[in-house]
């Protein structure tokens, strides 16, 4: 198993067909042990229950409140003594267009994407950095790459890529202390966020630019944060990881 006897933060985890639960199971199969955040404790605490092994936990955190990054690190710490892997997935989108983003749109998708990674990587870089180990992974999106996505408003696009220059920044600057940063970039996974959005003309649209000829899955996404959270990975850092059939291919 790739993950035994570690421990994984996973943030915005408790979603059934989210990136986050399906990545906690994943992790939970290899022998981690998992904290699952998310706004919802009730959902977060019952997601928890749902993966292999025992001793998982679920803790209510909001990632736009550094406050309760730090209390929920704390609690992970109490639970479990150190911290090896933290996902940072926590995030929202919205299909706005340029000119209609209004104050609160922008607010509201840069404070979840972008300052939920800075603060939860700031709560969870202090035990890494002490025991001298560690990996994160930062969920970012092909939208940061392409310039707009399929949901995602142009808000959503820079606040993906923020997380790009924030997570390589962090690679830098914390290289030395062992801890590791690197970025996936998924493009269009079927999620409780593209449920009932998808019709079927937009979606044959959608395949005749994806040279694998479908849409990815929640899996293929979770299978490359096992890589990156993983020994198999212990060289990489800075990278960003695309998942997204081909959607995209870039130098």
């Amino acid at each position: 198993m790739l993950l035994s006897g570690k421990t994984a933060v996973i943030s915005g985890a408790a979603s059934l067909r989210g990136i986050g639960l399906c990545t906690a199971r994943l992790f939970a199969d290899h022998g981690a042990r998992i904290a699952i955040l998310d706004l919802d404790e009730g959902a977060a605490r019952n997601a928890a229950d749902t993966l292999g092994g025992e001793g998982h936990i679920g803790l209510a955190c909001d990632v736009t409140d550094k406050p309760a990054c730090e209390a929920a690190v704390r609690s992970v710490l109490d639970a479990f003594g150190r911290i090896d892997v933290l996902v940072n997935n926590a995030g929202i989108t919205q299909p706005v267009k340029f000119l209609d983003i209004a104050p609160e749109n922008y607010d509201a998708v840069m404070d979840v994407s972008l300052r939920g990674t800075l603060y939860l990587s700031q709560a969870a870089i202090p035990a890494m950095r002490a025991q001298r180990a560690g990996s994160i992974v930062c969920m970012s999106s092909v939208s940061a790459q392409r310039g707009g996505g399929i949901f995602g408003g142009p808000h959503y696009s820079a606040a993906k890529a923020g997380v790009l220059g924030l997570a390589k920044a962090m690679a830098r600057e914390f290289g030395p202390d062992n801890i590791r940063v690197n970025s996936v970039t998924p493009g269009l996974i079927q999620t409780d966020i593209t449920a009932g959005r998808l019709t079927d003309t937009m979606r044959a649209d959608i395949l005749k630019g994806i040279p694998l000829n479908r849409l990815g899955d929640a899996a293929d996404v979770a299978g490359v944060c096992l890589f990156l959270a993983s020994d198999l990975s212990s060289y990489l850092t800075g990278t960003a990881i695309d998942v997204n059939g081909g959607m995209l291919i870039h130098g």
